[in-house]
């Protein structure tokens, strides 16, 4: 039985590559922060499965002893200070996690158990001011935010590593990705839990900031099966994770109000600009400026030809399926938020 340590396991990711890890027959350990309330997240349906170990991506300490413990013979590190508008204003915590947490993850590793197989978690937000498109492996980097900068750190480190002690570690270079188990701090569940709340006549309307900013969005379950497919090569390497597609924030939501049956007539521009509800008249959309980005992505392609080639990957999940899934999800759980208010 293979034994699979996963940082960051609570989380969208985490979770959905625990499910996968344990249906492989694999003992699955999560690192878990310490709180003053346990919190399973998204990994509270199958929390009697896996083994909890504390620790902290920002102590080195216990990161060997969570190696210590689990034995891992591969670390999937997940971890990490995720959402970009946070990194502007938590630029040191940022780069403390998602930055030197990586080494810390990888010197733990290399002390306890190098032979272990170890998974970076990276990010297109690397690309940042795009070089190319689309993005592939060699394209260079220009990272637009303190968390992208931070993630390159953690991305090159990982590469310095696999070079300078041979240790069998990868990244993934991993595309927006998303799920029902996405957090209401990303723009894209953001929309769905908005969607839904208006539908059900518990809100008004939904702001946003660049509505065309362009991304490559793919479904999260479908990305942790690259994850692991990384891990089982003869040899490490990286790979650009990605659909191939890029749309706009603005198709994300015409799509996520279809799925209600609420089509969007839009209006205006700039900052001025609106989203009508076509059959009322209702404004269900504006634009709101404290939601641009100090410096902005303006768009993201992923060329994953390398990854579906040699590891024989593939996208599942359309875009329109992934939109729908949020929506349908959000709407069963508002339903039982008003329910619940209700008794």
């Amino acid at each position: 039985m293979k034994r699979a340590l996963i940082t960051g396991i609570n989380g969208q990711d985490g979770s959905y590559l625990a499910e996968l890890l344990l249906e492989k027959g694999y003992e699955v350990y999560g690192i878990m922060r310490r709180k003053s309330v346990v919190d399973y997240g998204n990994v509270e349906h199958i929390k009697d499965k896996i083994k909890f170990i504390y620790a902290d991506m920002t102590d080195a300490i216990s990161l060997i002893n969570a190696m210590r413990i689990s034995q891992a013979d591969e670390v999937y590190n997940l971890a990490a200070q995720s959402f970009v508008a946070t990194s502007w204003e938590q630029p040191i915590a940022t780069a403390e996690i998602d930055g030197v947490g990586v080494t810390n993850m990888l010197e733990a590793i290399r002390t306890v158990k190098p032979e272990a197989r170890f998974y970076q978690a990276s990010t297109s937000e690397m690309f940042g001011l795009v070089q190319e498109i689309p993005q592939k492996e060699t394209t260079p980097f220009y990272p637009r935010s303190p968390y992208g900068v931070a993630k390159l750190y953690g991305h090159w480190i990982t590469k310095n590593y696999r070079e300078s002690y041979n240790l069998y570690a990868c990244s993934g270079i991993l595309f927006n990705h998303e799920s029902e188990r996405r957090g209401k701090e990303f723009v894209t569940r953001k929309i769905t839990d908005a969607v839904a709340r208006i539908k059900h006549g518990i809100q008004d309307h939904l702001e946003l900031g660049n509505m065309d900013a362009k991304r490559d969005w793919g479904h999260s379950k479908d990305y942790v099966e690259a994850m692991w497919l990384m891990l089982q090569q003869e040899q490490a390497d990286d790979y650009v994770i990605a659909t191939n597609e890029t749309r706009t924030v603005r198709e994300f939501v015409e799509i996520a109000f279809k799925t209600v049956d609420i089509d969007v007539e839009w209006q205006g521009g700039g900052v001025d600009e609106i989203g009508i509800d076509k059959a009322t008249g209702k404004t269900i959309v504006k634009i709101n400026p404290v939601f641009f980005r100090p410096a902005e992505v303006e768009i993201l392609l992923g060329d994953a030809t390398k990854a579906e080639k040699a590891l024989g990957w593939e996208r599942k999940i359309s875009f329109a399926e992934l939109v729908e899934r949020m929506v349908k999800n959000d709407m069963e759980f508002v339903a039982k938020e008003i329910r619940m208010i209700n008794i």
